[in-house]
């Protein structure tokens, strides 16, 4: 513990010299005032020098300094501002923190980055949602289509045939018009005449039957199951 000396001649006249036991580094001496609270602050500098000062009081800090450490430099305010911390340095994208550094996350390896926006729950369109890694997410129930040539949007759904006579339905090969293998499409025919179901280069398989186009009757309907590249297995009510 540092002490002050205090040196006078025998009369007590003179000046008065205030001496450190620790000349070698800053001591800071807090002389009590006459309330008994912290009154003078004494500070030596090591050299001998002695320097007064009033003792720390209330007040308000309105900026602390970052130094450029741990990832980041800037500056912080007091509450009473917006922003409260105003960084200096570049870090856009997602951050990361390590215990005691902070600094850009990197996609793919600190967290998987999504392949597309999401939508909002209530009006956004969810595509390539998989339950399992693999499969696609599926509806509760079969969405009516109306396409007279199976498009990809058509799984899940049945395609409804009504208010005609005869009519074709056309199935491209996948290398038109690629359609992921497991899809299930049915088809439903309310026209008054034959529905046919044919297409080049595809082979559609009747359960239990020949290859072939396909042939559903009035009023039947069929379910296609894509099996591979270009096969499609066909059954159903007045199917032939």
């Amino acid at each position: 513990m540092s002490k002050i000396k205090f040196q006078g001649n025998a009369s007590g006249t003179g000046t008065t010299t205030f001496q450190s036991a620790n000349t070698s580094s800053n001591t800071t001496f807090t002389l009590p005032g006459t309330d008994g609270t912290n009154g003078q602050v004494l500070t030596t500098d090591g050299s001998g020098n002695l320097t007064f000062g009033a003792a720390g009081g209330s007040g308000t800090v309105t900026t602390v300094s970052v130094v450029s450490a741990n990832g980041l430099a800037g500056s912080v305010a007091n509450a009473s501002t917006t922003p409260a911390i105003t960084l200096t340095t570049s870090i856009t994208g997602v951050l990361k923190g390590n215990g005691t550094a902070i600094s850009a996350a990197t996609a793919g390896t600190d967290y998987v980055a999504p392949s597309g926006a999401l939508g909002t729950p209530s009006s956004g369109t969810l595509s390539s949602c998989t339950v399992d890694g693999t499969n696609k997410v599926g509806y509760i129930g079969a969405p009516q289509s109306t396409n007279t040539t199976v498009a990809a949007s058509d799984a899940g759904k049945h395609i409804y045939f009504t208010g005609g006579s005869t009519a074709t339905l056309t199935v491209n090969t996948n290398s038109t018009t690629a359609i992921d293998v497991g899809t299930v499409i049915l088809v439903v025919n309310n026209n008054s005449g034959n529905l046919t179901i044919s297409g080049a280069g595809v082979t559609f398989q009747l359960a239990n039957g020949a290859t072939g186009n396909r042939t559903v009757a009035t009023k039947g309907m069929a379910t296609m199951l894509k099996v591979a590249t270009d096969t499609w297995y066909v059954s159903g009510a007045g199917v032939t």
